[in-house]
């Protein structure tokens, strides 16, 4: 609606000029002069009006523009003073500050997100000019790392440690690669990688690299703190009653010794007492072998083998059992030329192990069925899944299946899932489980 009035107004004017213009012509030609002298006065007058009512909307537009320039966008334009169509375009000046001031205010507050981010990571992240060597951006990690104070510029590293620089700056890793650096007195292993990229003509390096040696401490740590905890769970469960039945024992014999006429000592219950100690030391002992059974499979003796083969010799051996116990089981496979490159004894123990656990399951299940399958999924990997309609497992215990010794049941030794696993990582696949208390369970062998 201001362009249709501003372009009403500038017609209008220019009618009027030519009228003026016509009608000044016109009494020139009668020698009508003092007509003539008014129309040129009225014509002159309109002239300079209409000069200024252009020049008003040029100069408001001028003004905004070397605002835009310098990026100055916090200038405001008086809305309420001066021409209507004036005070029209002032407001859309505003509008448009108001709106670019949101999205730089929307911007900075997502670049501040993110750089806190980064900055949080333990990661080490640099962006710096190729040509200038300058810093675009980098975060605490990557000094910690590298053991260097905060720099503006990559030239100081090269002065400070010139080996240092060329393994970090001067050599390109366009894939993750693995490279030991020297720290004063000290080596550690770092996994490095970096990119290119342009910013208008700049172009930039983004390098990130990662403490290799602190992650695979921490990480062991917190999988040595899971495994000891188990273990020392396990442990006293078993020491405590052989110390406490050892300790009876031990001042019954005490005093039948000291007095012997007063004080008799019945062989039977010291017989019980030390059988009892008997059974609970070779469960120990037990204990002793099932750790040691973690750490026996290293080599693979890899075949290529029909999963329809594999799924034969299973239910050849499972089948008869687990019918025994009124459960249904079924197999299937989507393919009969799906192959594996596997360890078979290796790969029928872990399906033996998942099997077992279904049956267990299953054990007061009414109706309790067991299906076994094997398939591709969306990224061709072969999957292999065991189903049960069993008890499932809850889930505050889910996250711990896999750690060693860990078991919900009361005869388990919590080594079964965690032998599957360490297969399953030896043939460079992975075990999943899904699971819902009460409806049952599903376990994904994926190769």
């Amino acid at each position: 609606m201001n362009y249709k009035a501003y372009i009403f107004k500038l017609l209008f004017r220019i009618i009027l000029i030519i009228g003026l213009i016509l009608g000044l012509m016109y009494t020139l030609q009668i020698e009508k002069n003092s007509y003539a002298t008014l129309l040129g006065a009225g014509l002159l007058y309109l002239l300079i009006d209409t000069y200024s009512f252009i020049k008003r909307r040029f100069v408001a537009m001028d003004d905004f523009f070397e605002a835009v320039k310098y990026r100055d966008f916090s200038r405001w334009f008086p809305e309420d003073r001066g021409p209507k169509d004036i005070r029209f375009l002032y407001a859309g000046f505003n509008e448009i500050n108001r709106t670019i001031k949101e999205i730089n205010s929307q911007n900075q507050a997502q670049y501040v997100y993110l750089q806190k981010i980064l900055e949080m990571v333990d990661i080490g992240i640099i962006a710096y000019n190729l040509e200038t060597g300058d810093v675009l951006w980098t975060n605490d990690s990557f000094g910690d790392i590298l053991d260097i104070p905060s720099f503006k510029n990559i030239r100081f590293v090269e002065n400070r440690k010139p080996e240092l620089y060329n393994t970090v700056f001067e050599t390109y890793n366009r894939e993750p690669n693995s490279i030991s650096i020297a720290l004063q007195n000290e080596s550690i292993k770092i996994l490095i990688s970096d990119t290119v990229f342009q910013v208008e003509e700049d172009a930039f390096k983004l390098i990130v690299i990662q403490d290799i040696d602190s992650t695979l401490n921490k990480n062991e740590s917190e999988s040595w703190k899971k495994l000891l905890s188990v273990m020392t769970h396990e442990i006293m469960n078993s020491i405590t009653p052989i110390s406490s039945l050892a300790d009876t024992l031990q001042q019954n014999l005490q005093l039948a010794i000291a007095q012997p006429k007063t004080k008799t000592l019945a062989l039977e219950d010291l017989n019980a007492g030390i059988k009892t100690i008997k059974n609970r030391s070779e469960g120990l002992l037990k204990f002793a072998k099932t750790y040691r059974s973690l750490s026996k499979v290293t080599n693979l003796n890899l075949q290529r083998i029909h999963i329809s083969e594999l799924f034969t010799n299973i239910q050849l051996l499972m089948e008869p059992s687990i019918r025994a116990k009124n459960i249904d089981i079924t197999f299937h496979i989507e393919s009969a030329k799906l192959e594996l490159d596997i360890d078979t004894h290796l790969i029928e123990q872990v399906l033996i192990n998942l099997l077992l656990n279904a049956v267990d399951a299953c054990k007061k299940k009414d109706g309790a069925k067991i299906k076994v399958e094997a398939s591709l999924n969306t990224n061709r990997d072969i999957v292999i899944k065991i189903f049960d309609n069993g008890s499932g497992i809850p889930q505050d215990i889910l996250d711990n299946i896999f750690v060693p010794f860990f078991t919900s049941k009361t005869t388990g030794s919590g080594i079964g899932l965690s032998l599957c696993k360490q297969i399953m990582l030896l043939h460079k696949g992975r075990i999943t489980v899904k699971s819902i208390e009460n409806e049952g369970s599903v376990f994904s062998l994926i190769f």
